[in-house]
């Protein structure tokens, strides 16, 4: 007879505020099945969507119950038949899982895992998934941005910000940063970005058309586009793009703004990405952490019983700094 491994586990019985993610120790861990690997996760990453998901208000609901969570690191345990390029005891990380990365262990699809180098810890790993593939995917895919263009990252300390300012540094645009803090602003000066500018000042659009000699900006990777939008439509240059990353409700904006630039605005969805898009991003991902420009910035970091908390701390803090982990 075989005994069944338990594990602790988040589990959301219906949607809510944070006081819905309960904290279990008698979950059953979950097999691999074809094309599966079962991952021993030391580390998840928390994104601002998995509140939302949890909230109810997300377009796209999980069956309840559920486990939260996709940017997992750890160590594979076991693999299912037809799994090929990976094996037991691989240090790994992953964009999805299929039974949710706030507990001990969860299954993914192989085709979602990839290698972590040994020059990452777990905590790093946990902070790659859903921020370097959104920002790789808003950068390149979606704004086509290219070598010698000016970016502007608009909330740059956060996850897909930090990761939004070492790609587009690395791939040679002029990077520029805003964040709502002064560490914020030097966290962003470390981790690629040419110049920064806190969001909070009056005139800190003004000060972004100086930076750019009046021509402005070419691609804008917005991550609160409810605030922004308006501001970001006055600063693109002709033919600029706004990718939005991140939104929490609705903006008044004057479409004719497009016009006089034939600018564009183009959403972000990561959901969307295909197997030939994940694999481009993935490989120019590794080869980042190969030459080691790829470094995340690990921000606070909380207990698995913690999952409450941090969902509450992702949506009220001040300013971000780096990706917010779970620890198991």
């Amino acid at each position: 007879m075989t005994t069944v491994k338990l594990m602790r586990a988040i589990r959301v019985a219906e949607f809510g505020g944070p006081s819905v993610l309960k904290l279990y120790s008698d979950i059953p861990a979950p097999s691999p099945g074809q094309k599966q690997v079962l991952i021993r996760i030391y580390a998840c990453g928390v994104n601002p969507v998995e509140t939302y998901i949890r909230s109810g208000s997300y377009a796209r609901k999980p069956a309840l119950p559920y486990t939260p969570g996709s940017d997992v690191s750890g160590v594979i345990e076991a693999v299912g038949d037809g799994v090929q390029f990976l094996q037991t005891g691989d240090r790994v990380f992953a964009t999805a899982t299929e039974t949710g990365g706030y507990a001990e262990y969860a299954v993914a699809s192989e085709d979602a895992v990839h290698r972590l180098p040994d020059s990452l810890d777990f905590c790093q790993g946990a902070a790659i998934g859903v921020p370097y593939f959104t920002a790789y995917r808003a950068l390149f895919h979606k704004a086509h941005a290219k070598a010698g263009e000016t970016a502007l990252i608009h909330g740059a300390s956060g996850g897909v910000g930090i990761a939004a300012c070492q790609l587009a540094r690395a791939f040679g645009l002029k990077v520029l940063g805003t964040t709502g803090t002064v560490e914020g602003m030097e966290l962003v000066l470390k981790n690629g970005a040419h110049q920064a500018f806190n969001h909070r000042e009056n005139d800190y659009v003004s000060k972004i058309k100086e930076a750019t000699n009046g021509q402005g900006v070419n691609v804008i990777v917005e991550m609160l586009s409810n605030v922004n939008l308006d501001n970001d439509l006055q600063m693109l240059s002709y033919g600029g793009r706004v990718t939005i990353v991140g939104c929490r409700g609705p903006i008044e904006i004057n479409p004719r703004d497009t016009m006089i630039k034939e600018s564009s605005i183009i959403g972000v969805a990561l959901f969307f990405a295909t197997q030939e898009e994940t694999a481009e991003c993935a490989a120019a991902l590794f080869a980042g952490m190969e030459a080691g420009w790829l470094r995340p910035v690990v921000g606070p970091k909380y207990p698995l019983e913690k999952a409450s908390l941090a969902h509450e701390d992702i949506i009220n803090s001040p300013g971000a700094a780096g990706k917010m982990v779970l620890m198991m």
